[in-house]
C-alpha cells in the first residue's frame, strides 16, 4: 500500500512542478496590489498602475492554483502511465469532466430531487471540483491507459482499438465512479459537518482539532465541509463572516471568542512552512538541493505572503504521508496556543501577511503583535520537527527520493548523441525483443526484461552510464543522470 502511495506521490510531482511559478506570481502580485485580496479597505486603494500590474500577476498565478484539481487529473494520469503517453492525460481529463459534470448540483438535484431540499448535500456537491476528484480522475485515467492501451477489437471496431479505446473505457468507468460518489460523497461530507458541530463546544481544544482536520483533509477536498461549519453560517457560527462584518464577541449572536477558528493558521502558514521548507532543503541529498530549493522556496514565499499552501503541501504529502500527518498536528497545536494566548486575526482569503495586515485594525483583532513570538516559535518548531522526522525515518521529501543516488547527476555520457547512447544501452539489454516495458524517473531508465541472461552490463556501461542495477530477475535500472529523458525518448522510438 505504501508503495502505491509513493508512486502516486511521484506522479503528482508532474503537475506540482507547475505550481511554484504560481507562488512567485501571486507573491509579487499581492505585494504590489494588497487591495486585490479584500477590496478598498484599510487604506489600500484598488487603482493605479501598481495595482493593475499586481492584479494581473495575481490572476496569472491563480490561473493554475484555481484549477489545481484539473492539473492533477491530467498530470497524475500521465505520471502513472507506464510510457508517459499523452493519451493517458486525455483519459484523466475525460474522467474529470465526466465526474464533475455528473456530480454538479444541477444534475444531482434533477436525478434525486430530494437532494435539493438538503442544504448540506447541496453544499457537498457544490464543492465537487476539488483536488480529491482531480487525483481520482488521474488515477482512473492512468490505470485505464495502462490496462487498455493495447486492446485489440474485432475488425468492424478496429478504429477504436489500442489507445483510442482508452478514453471510451475511462468514460464508462468514470460514470460508475460518479454513481458511487453520488451516494458516498454527501454522507462523508455530512459526517464531517456533524464532527464540526461536536467540537465547537470544547473551546480552544476544539479549535485545535478543527485546524488539524482542516489540514489533514486538504488532499480529499473534504476540508470544505469543516470550513463551512466554522467560517460561515452553516450552523449559525460564521467566524469569518462575523469577523469581517466588524462584530465582536458578545454582539450579533457571537457567543464564542471571535476569530479563534482563523487565528491559529497564521503562524504555521507564514512562519512554519518556511521553517519546514528550510528543513527539506537542508536534508535533501547534496546533488538534489537545487531541485528541493526550486520546489519549496517559492511555495514558502507564497504561503507567507498570501497563505496559499497547496504548492508546498502537495510537494510532499504523498511522498511522505507520515510527515503530512505530523504537519497537520503542528497546525492543531499552534491553533490551541494562539487561542489560549489571545492572539486574534482573521482572513478573507487565507492566513498570509496581506490578510494579517488587513485584519489588524478590525474590532475583533487582538494582540496581533504576538505573531512575532508565535511566528518565531513556529519557524523553529516546524524546522526541528521536520528535520528530525525526515532524517530519523528517512522520509522521501523533495530531493530525497530513492531514485536519486549521490553520483547520479554527475554522470558523463560517452557522447551527446542520445540515439547512439540509447542504441548501446539497448544492445546491452539484449535488444528490443528482450524489453517488456520501458520507464524512467528523474535519473534512471527502468526496464522490465524477458530474459536476464541476455543482459551485458559491460556493454551498457560503455555508453558512459554511472551503473546498472538489477532489483529482480526481470527488472533492470540504468543510471543515466539528468539527461535520462532524452535517452529514454530515443530508446522508446527504437522499441516502436
Amino acid at each position: 500500500m505504501m508503495k502505491q502511495v509513493q508512486r502516486l506521490g511521484k506522479a503528482l510531482m508532474l503537475p506540482v512542478a507547475a505550481l511554484p511559478i504560481c507562488g512567485i506570481l501571486m507573491g509579487i502580485g499581492y505585494a504590489l496590489a494588497p487591495a486585490a485580496m479584500a477590496g478598498e479597505v484599510q487604506g489600500f486603494v484598488a487603482s493605479g498602475m501598481a495595482y493593475k500590474i499586481g492584479f494581473f500577476l495575481i490572476k496569472a498565478g491563480g490561473a493554475l492554483i484555481d484549477n489545481m484539481a484539473l492539473l492533477f487529473a491530467v498530470g497524475v494520469a500521465v505520471g502513472l502511465a507506464k510510457d508517459k503517453d499523452g493519451t493517458a492525460g486525455l483519459a484523466g481529463l475525460v474522467s474529470w469532466l465526466m465526474m464533475t459534470k455528473l456530480l454538479a448540483p444541477a444534475v444531482v438535484s434533477t436525478i434525486m430531487p430530494s437532494i435539493a431540499e438538503n442544504e448540506i448535500k447541496m453544499l457537498a456537491f457544490g464543492k465537487i471540483e476539488n483536488a480529491f476528484i482531480g487525483i481520482l480522475a488521474g488515477i482512473i485515467g492512468g490505470a485505464c491507459y495502462n490496462k487498455f492501451k493495447d486492446t485489440k477489437l474485432p475488425d468492424w471496431l478496429s478504429f477504436f482499438s489500442g489507445k483510442r479505446c482508452v478514453a471510451i473505457v475511462t468514460g464508462l468507468i468514470s460514470i460508475v465512479a460518479a454513481a458511487i460518489l453520488l451516494f458516498v460523497w454527501p454522507i462523508i461530507f455530512g459526517a464531517l459537518v456533524t464532527v464540526g458541530n461536536a467540537i465547537v463546544s470544547i473551546d480552544a481544544v476544539g479549535a485545535g482539532i478543527y485546524a488539524f482536520l482542516n489540514r489533514l483533509l486538504i488532499p480529499t477536498g473534504l476540508h470544505h465541509a469543516l470550513n463551512n461549519v466554522f467560517w460561515f453560517d452553516t450552523i449559525g457560527l460564521g467566524d469569518l463572516s462575523h469577523f469581517w462584518a466588524g462584530d465582536v464577541t458578545g454582539q450579533n449572536g457571537v457567543t464564542w471568542s471571535l476569530g479563534m477558528y482563523m487565528s491559529g493558521f497564521f503562524a504555521p502558514m507564514m512562519f512554519g512552512i518556511p521553517g519546514a521548507a528550510l528543513a527539506m532543503i537542508h536534508t535533501a541529498k547534496s546533488n538534489k538541493k537545487k531541485v528541493a530549493i526550486g520546489i519549496v522556496t517559492s511555495a514558502a514565499i507564497c504561503a507567507f505572503v498570501c497563505g496559499v499552501t497547496e504548492p508546498f503541501e502537495f510537494a510532499f504529502m504523498f511522498l511522505a504521508p507520515v510527515l503530512y500527518v505530523i504537519y497537520a498536528i503542528l497546525y492543531g497545536l499552534f491553533t490551541v496556543a494562539a487561542v489560549l494566548l489571545g492572539f486574534r486575526a482573521g482572513f478573507s482569503f487565507s492566513a498570509g501577511l496581506t490578510d494579517l495586515i488587513f485584519s489588524s485594525t478590525l474590532p475583533a483583532a487582538a494582540n496581533t503583535w504576538m505573531i512575532i513570538p508565535l511566528g518565531i516559535a513556529a519557524f523553529i518548531v516546524f524546522y526541528v520537527v521536520f528535520r528530525f522526522a525526515i532524517t530519523k525515518f528517512n522520509l522521501k521529501t523533495p530531493g530525497r527520493e530513492d531514485d536519486d543516488e549521490d553520483d547520479e547527476t554527475q554522470v558523463v555520457l560517452a557522447n551527446n548523441d542520445y540515439t547512439t547512447v540509447a542504441a548501446t544501452i539497448l544492445e546491452g539489454l539484449g535488444g528490443k525483443d528482450n524489453i517488456a516495458s520501458l520507464d524512467n524517473c528523474i535519473t534512471r531508465l527502468r526496464m522490465e526484461i524477458k530474459d536476464n541472461t541476455l543482459v551485458d552490463e559491460k556493454k551498457i556501461k560503455s555508453a558512459g552510464v554511472a551503473g546498472v542495477m538489477r532489483p529482480s530477475k526481470t527488472a533492470v535500472q540504468v543510471i543515466v543522470g539528468t539527461k535520462v529523458q532524452f535517452v529514454a525518448d530515443e530508446m522508446a522510438k527504437m522499441l516502436k
